[in-house]
């Protein structure tokens, strides 16, 4: 955990924080930070009990919190309107589904079942992850909620795992997405991991120093110009269809079922369930495989074989899995961009869809060659700013006095 902040961020939360409750005065402050994080393989396959992996990113929600001696949290997040959330009770509030205060209510009663005594704070915070583009905004708010109650509430820091599995019960019952576990991991662990899912209470994790671009290939994610939270009812149907069939077969999740069994009742599955949901099945079967092959080629250095599982994944995604294309009408933002991307690097690197779909962002691995023209051209062709190089951040979840 870091316990510095740079001069110009602390500078920036400062005048937030200062114009949202007063002067900060002389008392201690607590730092807290949360990244963004990037599917880097495995795409839906967390909510089935597969394999994953994720990366945090060098974009973040940082914020800066006191005790304000009153039963209620406020929180100033910049761009947005002030909410209160009062703590008497910890209950989940059906007006508040899909909203931040719903995130602090939920983040609240999971530090509180940790042995924290709700009290109220001040916190005025900033968010560089972009919000609606797939990037789990929503998790690193979550990450950083968590983490300012354990400090401020004098609880005993949860283990990464723990407080990814408390933000997930909090996005799942409170916000009401129902969601993996791999975006509050990949947010609460830092840096590039590998998650193993079949074990819900205990997912096996790995981490390695890898940055992609001493490889020759810079990670860019793209914004397709459509909001992935519009499609929440599109993103519910892919679990929903998967677990459908495992329940056919006896099991709550696909990771539980024997492929052979699925095998063997393929047809009397399409009858009942159509094709659409044995094709999202397939799907599972076949990414779960790539994310393991595509964790050895990291781990080996093989980034021609990684560039390559790359690929395969992605028109598993597009065809079988089918979350680039909510509706098959004229209007296919993700489809289009994924045709722009593959039209600039004409066989080069990879391209793919990014995190839950229908929306949000598609991912690309560029040759560093061609970064400055990929980007260029994305933006031209979806407008200024929607194209923007990552890095991958060691940092999870954090807070820490100043």
């Amino acid at each position: 955990m870091s316990d510095s902040i740079c001069p110009e961020l602390l500078s920036h939360l400062t005048e937030l924080f200062e114009d949202a409750f007063g002067p900060v005065g002389d008392g201690r402050v607590l730092h807290i930070h949360a990244p963004g994080r990037s599917e880097i393989s495995g795409n839906h396959t967390d909510h089935e009990g597969g394999h994953v992996i994720a990366a945090a990113l060098d974009v973040a929600v940082d914020g800066l919190a006191r005790p304000n001696r009153t039963n209620t949290v406020r929180v100033a997040s910049e761009g947005y309107p002030l909410i209160e959330v009062n703590l008497d009770t910890l209950d989940i509030a059906e007006e508040e589904k899909g909203t931040t205060a719903s995130l602090v209510r939920g983040m609240a009663h999971e530090v509180a079942a940790n042995g924290g005594t709700p009290t109220g704070f001040d916190l005025a915070m900033t968010c560089t992850v972009p919000s609606g583009g797939g990037l789990s905004s929503s998790a690193a708010v979550e990450g950083a909620f968590g983490r300012a109650m354990e400090a401020l509430w004098d609880v005993t820091p949860a283990e990464p795992v723990a407080l990814a599995q408390m933000s997930q019960r909090t996005e799942n019952n409170y916000y009401g997405k129902p969601c993996g576990l791999m975006d509050q991991a990949a947010v609460c662990l830092g840096g590039l991991a590998f998650m193993d899912f079949e074990d819900p209470a205990n997912p096996k994790t790995q981490k390695l120093e890898l940055d992609f671009e001493d490889y020759g290939h810079a990670l860019v994610l793209v914004k397709v110009g459509a909001d992935h939270a519009a499609s929440t009812d599109d993103y519910a149907a892919v679990p929903g269809e998967m677990q459908a069939i495992a329940a056919k077969l006896g099991h709550a999740r696909l990771c539980e079922v024997d492929k052979a069994d699925f095998n063997r009742d393929i047809p009397a599955l399409r009858k009942e369930f159509g094709d659409r949901a044995v094709l999202r099945c397939i799907h599972y079967w076949y990414e779960n495989d790539l994310v393991d092959r595509r964790w050895e080629a990291l781990q080996s250095a093989d980034i021609d074989a990684f560039l390559s599982l790359t690929r395969a994944s992605g028109a598993s995604s597009a065809m079988y899995l089918q979350n680039v294309v909510a509706e098959l009408g004229r209007e296919q933002p993700a489809m289009y961009a994924l045709g722009l991307a593959e039209h600039i690097l004409n066989g080069r690197g990879a391209v793919r869809i990014h995190g839950g779909g229908f929306g949000g962002t598609i991912q690309a691995f560029v040759p560093l060659d061609l970064v400055d023209r990929f980007i260029e051209r994305m933006d031209y062709w979806l407008g200024a700013g929607s194209s923007r190089r990552y890095k991958v951040s060691d940092e999870g979840a954090f807070a820490a006095w100043l």
